[in-house]
C-alpha cells in the first residue's frame, strides 16, 4: 500500500508576481466509457468544499450530468454558477480510492479541482518546497 505520494508544484507565469508555484497532483476518476480511470491534472484547493470538475469531462467518464446529478447553484469567488453534483463518484490517488462528490461546471476555462469533502480531508496534506505530498499519517 502506498505510504505516500508527492506531486511537483506547476510552475505558471502571473502579471501580479511573475511566476507563481501551484499545487498539482495527478488523479484517477473512473469512467464508465473506458471501464478504466482516467488521469486528470487537478489543482489542489483546500478552499474548494469539493471536487469541481469542467463539464466537459462528463461524457469522458460516461456521466450524463442531465440525468444522474442534482443541480445547484454553487458561490465561490467568481460569483454564482450552476453546478450538477454526482454525491459518490470513484476517485483514485496513487494506491488509494475514494467515492467523493464530484460537481461539473459548465465551463472549460478552469481546471479540474481537488476540493475537501471526502477527498483532501481524508489525507494528511503537505504543500512544502513547491511540492504537494499525500499521506495518512
Amino acid at each position: 500500500m502506498t505510504r505516500r505520494v508527492t506531486f511537483p508544484f506547476e510552475r505558471r507565469s502571473s502579471p501580479l508576481f511573475g511566476t507563481v508555484y501551484q499545487p498539482r497532483a495527478v488523479a484517477g476518476f473512473w469512467s464508465r466509457k473506458a471501464s478504466n480511470w482516467m488521469a486528470l491534472v487537478c489543482l489542489v484547493d483546500t478552499g474548494a468544499d469539493y471536487t469541481l470538475l469542467p463539464r466537459v469531462y462528463a461524457a469522458e467518464l460516461g456521466i450524463n450530468v442531465a440525468r444522474e446529478g442534482r443541480v445547484f447553484d454553487a458561490r465561490g469567488i467568481g460569483g454564482s454558477e450552476r453546478v450538477v453534483l454526482l454525491p459518490r463518484w470513484p476517485m483514485k490517488l496513487g494506491s488509494w480510492t475514494r467515492r467523493i462528490p464530484v460537481g461539473f461546471i459548465n465551463r472549460d476555462d478552469l481546471p479540474p479541482i481537488l476540493g475537501r469533502q471526502a477527498c483532501l480531508e481524508t489525507f494528511k496534506l503537505t504543500l512544502f518546497q513547491h511540492r504537494t505530498t499525500f499521506s495518512l499519517r
